[in-house]
């Protein structure tokens, strides 16, 4: 009985085939990966000749602000300036206050003494509001820190507007003041109210 079933050395060439048709395409690829990897570029900081200063990076143009980073702040002011964009009065401090009190307190707490719940369960103490560097930091610095963040404490850009933190920077201002505070800086209707409560004592 003669058997129908073809020899195996029958698919030897068709198998010799596939194989060198993988090795073609995995040079290929390896080939092309390398070539991606050796192309001409400059690695951060390495030497240029193409510059005059032999120096890759380049150093950024005087004035020149990221893309879109002003387009939902029309009341940014820098850092190390000690201007205030808005009228300051008491609606905007009880604005201030009313945010401080949701955003600040777990961390600051109420007197801005870095004393908050979250810090007194065991997450690091801020500084407070009322040491040196902090009286004397320009407004913009507290703008800037509530905007973009510092140390530990992250950026509320994206939960409280612009107008808010300045409400709360002038909040933390009323409050670096209410701790050193005098009777004579405060306005005549004020003092005399407070001396007539003194005196009713």
């Amino acid at each position: 009985m003669i058997s129908a079933r073809r020899p195996a050395w029958g698919f030897a060439p068709l198998l010799f085939a596939a194989a060198a048709c993988c090795v073609f395409l995995v040079s290929g690829c390896d080939r092309l990966r390398q070539d991606m990897a050796d192309q001409p570029k400059n690695r951060p900081l390495s030497p240029s000749d193409f510059f005059h200063d032999g120096r890759s990076e380049r150093p950024l143009l005087e004035n020149t602000v990221a893309r879109g980073s002003l387009a939902n702040d029309d009341l940014l002011i820098g850092k190390d300036s000690n201007a205030f964009p808005l009228p300051v009065d008491a609606a905007l401090l009880e604005r201030g206050r009313e945010r401080y009190g949701i955003y600040c307190t777990p961390c600051h707490g109420l007197q801005g003494d870095g004393n908050g719940m979250v810090a007194m369960r065991g997450m690091k103490h801020p500084p407070s509001y009322h040491i040196d560097r902090l009286r004397e930091s320009p407004n913009g610095y507290f703008y800037d820190v509530i905007t973009n963040g510092f140390g530990q404490m992250y950026g509320y850009a994206a939960q409280v507007p612009p107008r808010d933190r300045w409400a709360i920077v002038a909040y933390v201002r009323a409050l670096q003041l209410s701790r050193y505070a005098r009777a004579a800086d405060l306005p005549a209707d004020l003092h005399d109210k407070l001396s007539k409560g003194d005196s009713a004592k």
